[in-house]
């Protein structure tokens, strides 16, 4: 299956202009790239999902799982099948800023002379895997964050901007924290999602080792490309909101602060500080890219609810007493989708 705007972007690019989408082809390329993306990646439809809701919305995504989930192979699935730039960095205790971002280095021409010539660093890719963030030192992790937030680095005073679409995909291991550097919150904050990584179920096992183990080999089609992902980013932001849905969005973010009035006791008891203004804004384009994809043309409520438990469970700082507890933050927020009412 190949994305109907495939043609129309080539003729667009050829012509110097950008490739238009509307709602209906939207739906479709999206449609097309998650089946493409199942000839490799076996289940885990909801991961892939909202790793295109990360893209479509112009954000970053953080996912969390054990290994040998096949979280790279994904990522470089989904470069394939979008035709984008893609590359991998392995982070480890003894990763520098310049091995993220890149170098300056003297270099000498055809008369001999000596200049100096940026090399850029793995960064400068539409698609860039930070597998094991949390292993690299915290000045480490700045660097790529930087990016992550501005689209642009800096080396030498001189300022390089990426290209666009630029996403991120960082990876943690959740159960091997020995020699890890975890995230700091501010740094949490900057992702539009947190996803978390699900271990197949018996029959997807079964697929996976028939799969990996046989001679046939899947290989994805390519059904967009670039531009295509950012005329798409561009069309979320059209996507209009009520303004009671807006003021729904903005009750459950509130209702995460258990200084806040209208916090449920579940809240004030296990929760110290709650979601940022971030965690607002990725609920809301999430909601719009879901409305999208479902070929509406307006933001429905379950698109919220639908949107907020990856946009806001890495943005929830527990207590002493939640920690204790073993409250996760999915909890928490499941409660307050039950306590909020819609107004």
């Amino acid at each position: 299956m190949t994305s109907p705007y495939l043609e129309q972007e080539y003729q667009a690019n050829t012509k110097g202009v950008e490739p238009q989408i509307t709602v209906d082809g939207f739906r479709q390329t999206v449609a097309a790239i998650e089946q493409e993306v199942a000839k490799v990646i076996v289940g885990q439809q909801t991961l892939v999902r909202q790793l295109l809701l990360t893209l479509l919305g112009g954000g970053n995504a953080l996912l969390e799982g054990a290994p040998g989930l096949g979280k790279t192979m994904l990522v470089q699935t989904l470069a394939d099948v979008i035709h984008c730039g893609f590359s991998r960095i392995q982070f480890t205790p003894d990763l520098m800023p310049a091995d993220i971002v890149g170098t300056t280095m003297i270099a000498v021409d055809e008369n001999n002379q000596r200049f100096f010539r940026f090399e850029p660093g793995p960064i400068f890719a539409n698609i860039v895997l930070a597998d094991e963030i949390n292993r690299a030192t915290p000045k480490t992790q700045s660097a790529l964050l930087e990016a992550m937030q501005e689209r642009k680095v800096t080396v030498a005073k001189t300022t390089y901007p990426l290209e666009q679409p630029f996403f991120v995909l960082a990876t943690q291991n959740p159960i091997e924290m020995e020699g890890t550097y975890p995230l700091p919150e501010a740094q949490l904050d900057r992702f539009f999602f947190q996803i978390q990584v699900d271990f197949p179920n018996h029959s997807e096992l079964i697929e996976i080792a028939n799969r990996t183990t046989g001679a046939d080999e899947s290989r994805p089609a390519t059904v967009a490309s670039g531009a295509t992902i950012v005329a798409m980013q561009r069309l979320v932001r059209q996507v209009p909101i009520a303004s009671h849905l807006t003021a729904y969005a903005v009750s459950l973010l509130e209702a995460t602060h258990p200084q806040q009035g209208t916090a449920p006791d579940y809240v004030r008891r296990f929760v110290r500080y709650g979601a940022s203004p971030r965690g607002l804004q990725a609920m809301i384009l999430a909601a719009k890219t879901l409305a999208l994809i479902d070929n509406r043309h307006n933001v429905d409520h379950r698109d919220v609810q639908a949107a907020m438990l990856p946009a806001l469970r890495h943005r929830l700082i527990l207590n002493f007493e939640g920690q204790a507890e073993g409250i996760t933050a999915d909890e928490i927020l499941r409660q307050v989708i039950q306590r909020v009412a819609l107004t």
